[in-house]
């Protein structure tokens, strides 16, 4: 594969530079860690976004999510070591990601609102949409991941 625009961030700098300002605020949070970098792997797999799975995988590993839990992602709703929270993460994540088709139903805001407080919902709502434009900034142009397995493992 090859990319469509080979340095995507050159043309867009000012975008570029207020998507980081985003990531940072929401980094700094009320949101665990560890939550935001599930959701932003999950909305990832949603999307096919090869090189943001690898940047999040890594990420959620060096943070010390497990590699168990890590392959049961995709399968979050039949595995039973997700959290509650975490199911309510992975299915807003999921009813958004896929809005057209979901239209954010009112089951999957129920679990949310059981599980999160205002503030958080708003946050992890726009946690999801970041990613998702950065899915789409990666997926449309093409961008390359640089993930060496057997580095990674290391």
């Amino acid at each position: 594969m090859h990319p469509r625009v080979e340095n995507p961030y050159a043309h867009a700098p000012a975008a570029i530079k207020a998507m980081m300002a985003v990531e940072s605020s929401l980094r700094a949070g009320v949101l665990e860690h560890g939550l935001l970098e599930l959701v932003k792997l999950r909305a990832s797999q949603i999307n096919g976004c090869a090189y943001c799975i690898a940047m999040h995988a890594t990420a959620a590993r060096k943070s010390g999510e497990t590699e168990m839990r890590l392959y049961l992602l995709d399968a979050w709703r039949e595995a039973a070591v997700f959290s509650e929270r975490e199911r309510a993460a992975l299915a807003w994540t999921e009813a958004l990601t896929r809005l057209a088709e979901t239209g954010a139903p009112d089951d999957a805001y129920s679990a949310l609102a059981a599980a999160f407080s205002e503030a958080e919902q708003v946050q992890l709502t726009l946690q999801i949409g970041a990613i998702n434009l950065w899915n789409r900034l990666q997926v449309g142009l093409r961008g390359r991941h640089d993930a060496d397995p057997s580095r990674d493992a290391a």
